[in-house]
């Protein structure tokens, strides 16, 4: 049996043709799409690079620095910590409490006073800075929790940049006055075998062993002064 070819009118064969390019159109346009990069494509670098230096960060009987929230934070104030930025323009950078080890210096005792100064070592490799005043407070018990008020600023030294090169030492000089020199109701003197030490700047604690007695009302028997070079004669 001889198939007749089957005609198809001329409209079908426009409509087919325009659906045909309206396809081939949309392929085109998907395919020049750029894909957007995904968060851990843009900017980074990878992880941060492990700090160097053997030396392990001590200041407590362990030789752990903790990080802590306790009152008495040694955060300089805004133009302290700018000051201090402006001095390290160019050269070392602020010491990490990580690569600094706390201690008891040299103390002396003068009316009614005892005046201990707390030092700071460079554990680090690299040079590195301390400015401004450490945050102290006194502390006991099993964890160690603060105990009164922190210490009060003494101005007695002016703040400046100080360098401490690998090994090199820092240090300020704590005063506690004699918490039983206090009225009893006002002072509440409590014993106690800590200080909690927060280097200048910084929000991370050492912990030192100190056995002292400190007031825990809101009288405070305490006062820091602003971190020097060396170790102060200790």
């Amino acid at each position: 049996m001889t198939r007749l070819p089957i005609a198809v009118p001329s409209r079908a064969v426009r409509a087919f043709g325009l659906l045909a390019g309206t396809a081939v159109l949309a392929t085109a346009c998907s395919s020049s799409v750029t894909p957007v990069p995904t968060p851990s494509a843009v900017g980074g670098s990878g992880a941060a690079a492990s700090p160097t230096g053997s030396a392990t960060p001590a200041g407590t009987a362990t030789g752990a620095a903790v990080a802590a929230s306790a009152g008495g934070g040694g955060a300089a104030t805004a133009g302290a910590a700018s000051a201090a930025a402006t001095g390290q323009a160019g050269g070392a950078s602020t010491c990490l409490v990580r690569y600094l080890h706390a201690d008891i210096g040299l103390s002396q005792g003068a009316a009614g006073s005892v005046y201990v100064n707390i030092t700071f070592k460079n554990l680090n490799t690299t040079s590195c800075t301390l400015y401004g005043y450490p945050g102290v407070s006194a502390g006991a018990g099993t964890p160690v929790t603060q105990v009164g008020q922190p210490a009060n600023r003494n101005h007695a030294v002016n703040p400046s940049v100080v360098t401490l090169a690998p090994g090199g030492y820092a240090y300020a000089t704590l005063q506690i006055g004699d918490a039983l020199n206090y009225p009893t109701a006002n002072c509440q003197p409590q014993a106690t075998s800590w200080l909690l030490v927060y280097p200048p700047n910084t929000s991370n604690l050492l912990y030192v062993p100190y056995s002292t007695k400190v007031c825990t009302t809101s009288t405070v028997n305490l006062s820091i002064q602003a971190v020097q070079a060396g170790k102060g004669g200790g």
